[in-house]
């Protein structure tokens, strides 16, 4: 079948009509199930889509497979597809952060015990008990940050590179959400004070002598 080339266009701007087109007669010559898969409707000057919705949907109303959609509803709809994968990502960031925190908490208790000395020392030189347990929750809290940190930066590092990969695909806008990773940054800073609750308790009830002579 021999066709003539009428146009070019751009794939990013048409990524849901297909790499090439061709007019109905044509399609159904080589194309045994010429079924239609999708219908797009140009309204007439004037009409809005609230108008023209009903009327599209009293002659849809014998299929039952099709749907008439705006733009707005299709971007949703693509959108609730994207919101499945977020989900799943979030739930292995929830996973990870558990994970994590107890990685923190476990790192605090060993450098406690292996400090019991030092701890002892410095209790015996007059740091009180409320100074031991804020000397650990906040190195807990430097960890947690600096973790934090790394990790958003790998994060949007790799967020852009994924943009910038599907671009031809329609993915054409890159943003940073400041905010929201300023509230992960402080979420983080409290969990990780968290995770050293029960390890800096522990260091403050230390008792000094046995502390000072352990090995």
């Amino acid at each position: 079948l021999s066709l003539t080339v009428a146009g070019l266009y751009d794939a990013p701007a048409a990524a849901q009509i297909g790499d090439y087109l061709m007019n109905v007669d044509d399609y159904s010559r080589v194309v045994a199930d010429d079924g239609d898969a999708q219908i797009m409707v140009d309204l007439a000057d004037g009409v809005s889509v609230d108008q023209a919705k009903p009327a599209l949907e009293r002659i849809t109303d014998p299929y039952v497979t099709a749907e008439v959609q705006s733009v707005d509803d299709f971007k949703d709809m693509i959108g609730a597809q994207l919101d499945i994968f977020l989900r799943l990502i979030l739930g292995l960031l929830v996973l990870a952060l558990v994970i994590a925190l107890l990685g923190i908490a476990n790192t605090i208790a060993l450098s406690v015990l292996e400090r019991t000395r030092e701890l002892g020392l410095l209790r015996a030189v007059g740091m009180s008990r409320r100074q031991v347990r804020a000397s650990i929750r906040w190195e807990s809290v430097i960890i947690a940050l600096f973790g934090t940190t790394l990790g958003l930066a790998v994060g949007v590092l790799g967020g852009w590179g994924m943009v910038t990969t599907f671009r031809d695909d329609g993915f054409e806008v890159f943003r940073v959400p400041y905010l929201v990773l300023a509230q992960l940054a402080l979420l983080a800073g409290i969990l990780g004070m968290g995770a050293a609750l029960i390890p800096a308790w522990r260091a403050s009830r230390l008792d000094v002598l046995r502390a000072i002579h352990s090995e």
